[in-house]
């Protein structure tokens, strides 16, 4: 975490990965993250993966940093109460993040009239306002067909939601963008983006949409090989599979030298007329590079040659499970300073990320655990709504809030 946010109120009603993962990367980088649920918890509540308590590992990374309150957001009490908690006053509060935008309620034409310069960010699932995720954007756009193994027929889907990923730093792009409108103008503003445009828009920067267009030749499925140059998987004597990268002029001319095989690739340049040193080049005759470095791999251990390409600045890594990962590499353990190991009730003992980023202007601050649900709840409707105290214990004695010190209470009781 850092404090370059330091004094910045957002208010979250998320579900999912894009909104969840803003709201958590502007609480690390400081600001007061409110997140609002429903009682027993939102549709993240007990998403996988779990911890062998039940624990949702998923909302807890979700969530660092932020407060909670839970609210019974079907009564009229507990949709007033959101109302006030988005919109309550000060200069660096006034501003929402959602992907659960309701009509008439928790949209900016209705909360703008209790705060005229409200900021409200809203991510749709496509620019018609149907819902979609990475899941189904993928497939619709394509990207499935161009991943998984060379000529395997079916299309391969992949782990990581890239587009919400995406989606979740566009959006706290676009919040900080409109606050710094606000600060210069005073006016609010509502700013809506959909996931599918997210994908479609990183497609086209990337080329993608172009390459269809004009070429005739489809893109294929290439395996693990970098496509447009030379990159390739390899599997060494000892049974470990490795990832070699060429990209570069420098990265090619490295692998060449310290696996010696400079005259085998010229011999290879002369014979085809293409010059080894283009990267396209690289990647037409990758199978042909592939089968002169692959008995070099196959002949040797990781531990023959590791030391000799970190010496030579090779671009290369071993593959591993993420169990070895965490296990093996230290940038997944406290000795990387944005982790800090912390123990977690219910969840467990075991390194939590901050933010990655380092600025000059703040020191860097522990990561901080998700609270648990609701844990906030008589804080932010004393503190932010600015309720009495008889009135917030009313609204407990009435389901309008939950907490859990409330629920311990209500059970002993």
């Amino acid at each position: 975490m850092t404090d370059i946010l330091k004094g910045m109120r957002v208010v979250e009603g998320s579900a999912f990965v894009a909104v969840p993962l803003a709201g958590m990367t502007l609480a690390q980088m400081g600001a007061d993250v409110i997140r609002f649920d429903r009682i027993g918890g939102g549709l993240d509540a007990g998403r996988w993966p779990l911890a062998p308590s039940g624990q949702s590992l998923f909302w807890a990374g979700l969530n660092k940093g932020k407060r909670s309150i839970a609210v019974d957001m079907k009564s009229e009490r507990g949709k007033e109460l959101v109302t006030q908690i988005i919109t309550a006053p000060g200069e660096d509060a006034g501003m929402f993040l959602t992907n659960l935008r309701v009509r008439g309620w928790m949209d900016h034409a209705t909360l703008s009239q209790y705060r005229d310069d409200l900021i409200m960010v809203t991510l749709t699932g496509d620019r018609h306002g149907r819902p979609q995720v990475d899941y189904t954007v993928n497939p619709a756009l394509g990207i499935p067909d161009i991943t998984g193994p060379v000529g395997h027929a079916e299309p391969v889907a992949h782990a990581l939601p890239a587009w919400d990923c995406i989606a979740g730093n566009m959006i706290v792009s676009a919040l900080l963008a409109a606050e710094r409108h606000r600060l210069r103008t005073g006016e609010g503003q509502d700013v809506e983006l959909a996931l599918k445009d997210v994908a479609a828009a990183v497609m086209g920067h990337l080329g993608l949409i172009g390459d269809a267009v004009v070429n005739e030749n489809k893109r294929e499925k290439s395996g693990n090989a970098l496509y447009g140059a030379y990159g390739q998987d390899f599997v060494c004597a000892c049974g470990t599979r490795v990832m070699v990268i060429g990209l570069t002029s420098r990265q090619w001319a490295g692998l060449v030298k310290v696996t010696g095989t400079s005259d085998a690739m010229d011999s290879l340049a002369r014979r085809t007329g293409r010059h080894l040193d283009d990267e396209g080049a690289r990647w037409t005759l990758r199978d042909d590079i592939t089968a002169i470095l692959k008995p070099w791999f196959a002949a040797r251990r990781v531990d023959e040659f590791a030391t000799a390409f970190d010496k030579a600045g090779l671009t290369w890594s071993r593959f591993r499970t993420i169990k070895e990962a965490v296990a093996e590499d230290p940038d997944l353990s406290d000795e990387n300073p944005i982790f800090k190991v912390l123990h977690q009730p219910e969840l467990g003992r075991f390194p939590v990320p901050g933010t990655p980023m380092n600025f000059s202007a703040t020191d860097r601050q522990p990561p901080v655990a998700a609270p648990a649900l609701g844990a906030d709840t008589e804080e932010i409707l004393g503190d932010v709504v600015g309720l009495p105290d008889a009135e917030i214990a009313a609204l407990f004695d009435h389901g309008v809030v939950q907490s859990p010190r409330f629920a311990a209470a209500r059970t002993a009781a």
